[in-house]
């Protein structure tokens, strides 16, 4: 049995809590779920090719300076509380740990080293794109990437829909804060 989700505008580590909770009681029975296993699938697949068109097209390492060199990116601090419960239990459906213990910061709590340390990013995350990133790519790899990423929030949206419909049908526990 899953609890109800947090609202959206709970604190993170609350829908962390949960989506980490929800995840150690049900992971069996989502991930074996008939609709849920392809999606999934489905959705690293696509993440992989946003990913992939990123580092080809340069913007991985503009990011990269931008946090490093320049004073801190598009990945600001509080960016992490637009993430819902489900998104983060996604996260977690992929394989992914969850930060615990958020400090404050002046990035987003799901920035590593690395880049995101998610898989399944809100919607905002995957979309924006600077404008000086737009005036070092040429268009027609920005279109290749708007595709990738078309296509990534278009797969990440039904799993997150069928994903939303189970934890409707088996949510019997009121959610609580505190």
């Amino acid at each position: 049995m899953i609890p109800a989700e947090p609202p959206l505008d709970a604190p993170v580590d609350v829908k962390i809590d949960w989506a980490n909770l929800s995840y150690e009681r049900e992971r069996s029975r989502l991930l074996s779920e008939q609709g849920l296993g392809p999606l999934l699938d489905a959705l690293k697949q696509a993440v992989q090719r946003s990913r992939e068109n990123m580092l080809r097209t340069g913007i991985v390492e503009c990011c990269r300076e931008c946090e490093e060199e320049e004073g801190g990116s598009c990945c600001g601090a509080g960016l992490e509380e637009h993430y819902s419960g489900s998104l983060l239990l996604i996260n977690r459906l992929l394989g992914v740990t969850l930060p615990q213990g958020l400090k404050e910061s002046t990035s987003c709590s799901f920035l590593s080293p690395t880049g995101c340390g998610l898989l399944a990013r809100h919607v905002l995350c995957v979309n924006y794109v600077c404008a000086k990133i737009t005036s070092r790519i040429r268009p027609d790899q920005l279109t290749a990437l708007r595709n990738a990423e078309g296509e990534e929030i278009f797969i990440l949206f039904q799993v997150n829909e069928t994903l939303r419909r189970m934890i409707r049908s088996s949510s019997v526990v009121p959610f609580r804060v505190g």
